[in-house]
Order: structure tokens, then C-alpha cells, then sequence
């Protein structure tokens, strides 16, 4: 009978001095190495996973703290620039009062729409336009009432319940790639969402203006007028008074655009200021018309 190899321990007693001699296979020697080695390994791998974990918390928490303060940092530096948009429209329309009172002239932004009249409205516009006009009622038309209707002169309304898309100022021009000035501010809007006044006043224009397309101005009385362009229909007429909230027009991408959208004009004395201050204080909510001021 073939023997297995294995070790032999011996104990032996102190005082008695017995021995005692144990028999232990080898398989029995190697698996229990083999298990200490796994052991070994398995403890290594937790604590380098455990370090690992630590590591990644702490870098977790480190970014998140970055992620804190520079959140902060952009709240501060948005509050700036909010006030800093807010001084600059005050020194724009300080800047336009006094051009007015010492009578220096300035190109105006009617003046550059005449270099693109090759943008004209088609047949079919002209025909839904001569249409919606000879349809038109001509009671609301100004016929020298007084004014003391007008109860809200000062734009306080968004014509739009949309995004602001381009901001007043410098900005490069989508057509050309150059560097443009940018006379208002664009809205989002999709084709044929009603667009209303900012304030009371009367419609100076109702008509197709070159690049502006579609455009209709109002004037609100002490050299203050607002304008509303790219529209797809007008819905008032030139000489009509209207009142904050009414619809002037549907929006569209008439003129020189490229997607529909609204564009939107402050003008003091025919200067164009920054509607920003105008916006910032206005509201999106159509204002309660429980109450009629009109003289008709």
C-alpha cells in the first residue's frame, strides 16, 4: 500500500517528558498556505479599495466646494452685470436726451433700413396686407382726442412670453460674420404668437420697413416709442390708439431673419436705447382690463 508524503510534528511535554507525534499531509500544508495567501490578497484589496473610496469622497467634497464658490463667484458676477447693463441704458437714454437738447444728429436706425429696401414683401403679402386693411375697422382711429387715457405710458409689458435670444448692444451679425449693432433685443416667439404693446399709445407705422419686415411702431408720448418687428400680420392700422396689452400683430420671420422670432425696440427721440431696464421691471402677465379708458 503506497503511503502518502507527510510532515511529522512532535511535541513533547516538559515534565513528563512524553512525546507525541503528529502526522500532517501535505495537501493539508498547502491549503492551508494557499488560504493565507488568499486572505492576504482579499485584505489587500479591501483596504486598497477602501483608500481608493476615501480618496474619490474626499475629491468629491473638494469639487464640490470649488463648484460652491464659483456658483457664488457667478451669482455675484451676474448681480454686477445686471447693474452695470442698468447704468449703461440710464447713460444711453441720458446720452440720447441730451444729443435731442443740444441738436447733435445721429444715424438713426430708420436711416439704415433704407439701404435694404431690395427686402420687400411678395405679392401675397402685400395682397393678406391691403386685405386686412380694407377690412379694418376705422373706429379706434385718432381723431384728435385728448390724451388722458393713456394712463400707462412707460413700457412695462413683455410683447412676448419668450427667451431673450439677442441682447441690446455689439453683437456679430448671423448674415455677414462682422461685427454689428444690435438696435433691440430678440424674443422668442413662434410663428403667429400674438404680440402686444408695451404701453398705451398710438400706432405711428403699420407697414413693411426693409429689413424689419413686418413692423409696427407706437408711440407713447414724450419722445418715447416702441417697436415691434418681423411680424407675419399686422392687426392694427396706422393713427389707431391703443392700450397696453392689446395684440399689434402675429410674430413671424419677415425681413431679414433667420428663424421667427421677435425683435423688439425702445426709442427715445428716434434713438434706440436699451430695453433692458424697461424688461427688467415689466411683467409677462397680461394686465386685468376689467376696466375701459377709451373715449369710444
Amino acid at each position: 500500500m503506497q503511503h502518502q508524503p507527510y510532515f511529522v510534528v512532535v511535541l513533547a511535554h516538559s515534565l513528563h517528558g512524553r512525546l507525541r507525534r503528529i502526522h500532517i499531509p501535505h495537501q493539508a500544508i498547502y491549503a492551508v498556505f494557499a488560504l493565507a495567501v488568499i486572505g492576504f490578497l482579499s485584505v489587500v484589496g479591501f483596504l486598497s479599495s477602501y483608500a481608493r473610496m476615501t480618496w474619490k469622497v474626499a475629491n468629491y467634497n473638494s469639487l464640490r466646494h470649488e463648484v460652491e464658490a464659483l456658483r457664488g463667484r457667478y451669482q455675484e458676477l451676474q448681480k454686477l452685470t445686471q447693474e452695470k447693463n442698468k447704468q449703461l441704458a440710464t447713460l444711453e437714454m441720458f446720452a440720447s436726451e441730451v444729443s435731442v437738447a443740444y441738436g447733435l444728429k445721429h444715424k438713426s436706425a430708420a436711416a439704415e433700413i433704407t439701404n435694404d429696401l431690395p427686402l420687400t414683401p411678395t405679392f401675397h403679402q402685400s395682397l393678406d396686407e391691403y386685405n386686412f386693411l380694407q377690412s379694418a375697422s376705422l373706429s379706434p382711429i385718432y381723431r384728435a382726442y385728448p390724451k388722458q387715457w393713456q394712463t400707462n405710458i412707460r413700457p412695462s409689458l413683455w410683447p412676448v412670453d419668450g427667451r431673450l435670444m439677442s441682447a441690446f448692444g455689439g453683437r456679430t451679425d448671423p448674415f455677414s460674420g462682422e461685427g454689428a449693432m444690435h438696435t433691440g433685443v430678440d424674443l422668442s416667439a413662434a410663428m403667429g404668437t400674438p404680440v402686444r404693446v408695451a404701453a398705451d399709445g398710438i400706432v405711428l407705422h403699420a407697414e413693411w420697413f426693409g429689413s424689419y419686415g413686418k413692423v409696427v411702431v407706437v408711440d407713447h408720448g414724450n419722445g418715447l416709442q416702441t417697436l415691434y418687428a418681423h411680424l407675419s400680420r399686422f392687426e392694427v392700422v396706422a393713427g389707431q390708439e391703443i392700450r397696453r396689452g392689446d395684440i399689434v400683430g402675429r410674430s413671424g420671420a419677415t425681413g431679414r431673419v433667420t428663424s421667427p422670432h421677435l425683435h423688439y425696440e425702445v426709442r427715445m427721440r428716434g434713438t434706440p436705447v436699451n430695453p433692458y431696464p424697461f424688461l427688467a421691471n415689466s411683467a409677462f402677465v397680461m394686465p386685468s382690463r376689467t376696466q375701459k379708458d377709451f373715449p369710444f
